[in-house]
């Protein structure tokens, strides 16, 4: 039996037509992973402020959310059927809807290109062309470049498969503008240098699962001080890159100081995993995952001030 036929212990038997309606609902829903998507839109809408300079087009914002919602839910439904095989063989995803058979892997393929199709046509439609090129450009690099890429070739994997991560600020900008311009550039690259030190704590927690799975993350191939001392890297450039915005012209004065002070937290919890990892922490004081979640809190707090930021001026 191969560890995709395999099925954890107290699952619903029968072929997935005969599952429970609501339960393969809840199955499909969780082919989009929501939680991921929402993370997503945190860095969409704000920048559709910024761009206005002010409260954009409300029926835009609900397009483009949409939209996003749907190019992201496609992304992340075809990664995991291409990724069905190695989600099996990790604890954290071993409940996913094709791991479990919730879901057969001929119906998430279907679900996915219905998803990228149905949203890059949304977005044609109901935004611009632009958009519509750039949402599908994030998906295929998410399902291409990184799933079938890179994610089970390098280490680098997370650093240059995070550029699909990075896009939604440029269609967040080109939805009102029809155009792009530096200051989403400059976001661009502050999610471009977030990502690594966002997802490293976590594969530092989760390394062992990698490793089953032959991932080869960062934390499976290198020392806890090692991805510490890139994570303290990449966490510098990304405080710095974060303070270019504001010479743009585009944000008021208290941007740059809410970005220095979220900036300060971030590296101080960045030094304090290294210094841990410097002094052989291992398990639970290691709090690798106290990174993992203030880096959440650092991006959600850094894009609603620049929702805000142009009522500031």
């Amino acid at each position: 039996m191969t560890a995709v036929e395999s099925r954890p212990a107290g699952l619903v038997e029968g072929t997935p037509g005969q599952r429970p309606l609501t339960a393969r609902l809840g199955a499909f829903i969780a082919l989009t992973k929501p939680r991921i998507i929402e993370l997503l839109l945190i860095t969409t809408v704000p920048v559709m402020f910024l761009a206005q300079r002010g409260v954009p087009d409300l029926l835009l914002v609900l397009e483009v959310v949409v939209g996003g919602y749907l190019s992201a839910g496609g992304a992340n439904a075809l990664n995991m059927y291409i990724d069905r095989d190695i989600d099996a063989l990790m604890t954290r995803t071993e409940r996913r809807p094709l791991v479990t058979g919730m879901v057969s892997p001929r119906e998430a393929l279907v679900f996915g290109i219905a998803l990228a199709i149905g949203s890059t046509l949304w977005f044609w439609a109901l935004v611009n062309p632009l958009s519509a090129a750039l949402s599908l450009a994030a998906l295929l690099f998410y399902v291409v470049v990184y799933t079938m890429g890179l994610k089970r070739r390098t280490a680098q994997n997370i650093v240059w498969g995070g550029i699909a991560g990075c896009m939604p600020v440029f269609i967040g900008w080109s939805a009102v503008t029809n155009s792009l311009a530096w200051p989403p550039v400059v976001l661009f690259l502050v999610i471009f240098f977030w990502t690594p030190p966002h997802y490293w704590p976590l594969s530092m927690k989760v390394k062992d699962d990698y490793a089953n799975a032959g991932v080869p993350m960062l934390p499976v191939i290198a020392t806890n001080e090692a991805v510490a001392k890139q994570i303290v890297a990449y966490s510098w450039v990304m405080v710095a890159v974060s303070l270019t915005l504001w010479p743009l012209g585009h944000t008021s004065v208290v941007y740059p100081v809410t970005a220095v002070a979220l900036g300060a937290l971030w590296l101080k919890e960045a030094h304090g995993l290294l210094a841990r990892a410097k002094a052989g922490v291992v398990g639970a004081k290691l709090k690798e995952m106290r990174l993992f979640h203030w880096s959440i809190t650092y991006l959600t707090l850094l894009f609603v001030e620049i929702a805000i930021d142009p009522f500031l001026k």
